[in-house]
């Protein structure tokens, strides 16, 4: 049997562009910032949700924080701690991902069989290997330590792509328990969708990609132009209750919406509703980290794969905005910068999307809600030259058979989202909190 395509974790450690401090104890504080909420995520959960592996594009929570520890351990301490040596021998083959390079590694789609080293071994080991850290990087000369911050930097940003990942797994895991168990948080009051509104973009000779200055992954470089067509996009992200109208309208039983992959994909897998979604008395109803609830109307709809994301595109008559159409928006409408735009990420108090609130004249829900599908196919920008090394391993090589999200989503952590990021799933892929921006030609009339 084959793996499944490789997913957001498994590519996650791209080369940065830079570094933006050398500071040790700068980087100790980061360090334990990042570290520290990778176990409260992990709280709320017994060891045994831990070690199940609900299917195969699923890992295990104690996985995830085995593997973020196995990237600083394999990456930083091989590589400068005097006297090396690896916490256990078999950890090595056990969380390793994709990084041939490195060594052999344990089968994805069985990691759910790895019932040891257990969740609280599996501390021992993130305890250890975080007292190495913090030890190295005291005791590094300046010349060492400027060369390793943009590695430890690196693995701060990968720490953080498994945090988002292991929320959206366990989400599956506990989906399949048939009594759907809550993780955390708890629902808002039910809420109405208000009309969809368009924002015009004039399009033109523009500029893509990372700019510099900051930390940026491989593949958001190298910054370049492209030209863009007059355009307008919605400004807000497509809602359950847009979504059930596209039902009622027999969406999903009509090969005339759907690309031929998709209509396959209906076919073979039965595909009525988002992924989460099932009916109940008449009632739909939404499995969520909160728990499973009705289907809130105004909520974005979320759990979409881009088969399906263009299918209600073609039913609205409208499109899926393309990445740089996407990027250029929000640029255009004063939002280039995540920090300052905020949005609905990182949410400990839903675990979910939100809805968009009031209109305003510009693009809502442009960072966090949901990751937006664009039209684009996951390429390498014009020059792109993949990282050299293990390290930049997994990135270019997954540049087929996947398609471009943009924008982060309410599992995201804090500063992790930018306007360049370049997420990417398999165009059938919809257990990742995944949604819909409608674009179209034109102005509107």
């Amino acid at each position: 049997m084959s793996e499944p395509v490789p997913r957001l974790e498994e590519r996650c450690c791209e080369e940065p562009l830079m570094t933006t401090s050398s500071d040790a104890d700068t980087l100790i504080a980061r360090y334990d910032e990042v570290r520290s909420h990778t176990e409260t995520l992990a709280a709320p959960l017994s060891p045994e949700d831990q070690t199940v592996q609900s299917m195969p594009d699923v890992s295990p929570t104690k996985w995830h924080r085995a593997h973020v520890t196995w990237f600083f351990e394999t990456f930083l301490l091989a590589e400068a701690e005097p006297s090396f040596a690896p916490f256990q021998d078999t950890y090595w083959f056990l969380f390793n991902s994709y990084y041939e390079a490195v060594g052999p590694r344990y089968s994805r789609s069985e990691r759910g069989h790895i019932t040891r080293p257990g969740a609280h071994d599996v501390g021992l080991y993130r305890g250890n290997v975080d007292a190495r850290v913090r030890d190295l990087v005291t005791t590094m000369d300046g010349g060492m330590l400027d060369k390793l911050s943009a590695t430890i930097e690196l693995g701060f940003h990968h720490e953080q792509q498994h945090q988002e990942l292991l929320l959206m797994d366990i989400k599956h895991v506990l989906s399949v328990n048939p009594l759907q168990p809550v993780y955390a948080g708890s629902p808002l009051p039910r809420s109405e969708p208000d009309t969809a509104g368009w924002v015009d973009v004039e399009g033109g000779l523009v500029e893509v990609g990372h700019p510099g200055g900051g930390f940026g992954f491989d593949n958001e470089l190298p910054r370049h132009r492209q030209w863009l067509e007059p355009y307008r996009i919605a400004d807000r992200l497509v809602t359950n209750g847009e979504w059930m109208h596209f039902m009622a309208d027999r969406g999903y039983a009509r090969p005339e919406l759907w690309l031929s992959d998709g209509w396959a994909a209906v076919q073979a897998q039965g595909w009525s509703s988002p992924f989460y979604w099932t009916e109940l008395d008449g009632v739909w109803h939404e499995h969520t980290l909160h728990g499973t609830q009705p289907v809130d109307p105004g909520l974005p709809v979320t759990h979409v794969s881009h088969y399906e994301a263009d299918a209600y595109a073609t039913w609205a008559g409208r499109r899926l905005p393309t990445e740089a159409e996407w990027e250029h928006a929000v640029v255009a409408d004063g939002q280039g910068d995540a920090s300052v735009a905020g949005g609905n990420l990182a949410d400990l108090q839903t675990f979910h999307a939100r809805p968009a609130g009031p209109a305003t004249g510009h693009l809502r829900q442009v960072y966090g809600d949901c990751w937006e599908w664009t039209s684009s196919s996951y390429l390498p920008y014009p020059g792109f030259h993949p990282a050299a090394g293990a390290i930049g391993e997994y990135n270019g090589k997954f540049m087929s058979n996947q398609m471009v999200l943009r924008g982060g989503c309410a599992l995201t952590p804090p500063g992790h989202a930018r306007l360049t990021y370049r997420n990417f799933f398999p165009p059938g892929a919809r257990w990742a909190m995944s949604g819909v921006r409608l674009a179209d030609g034109g102005v509107p009339a």
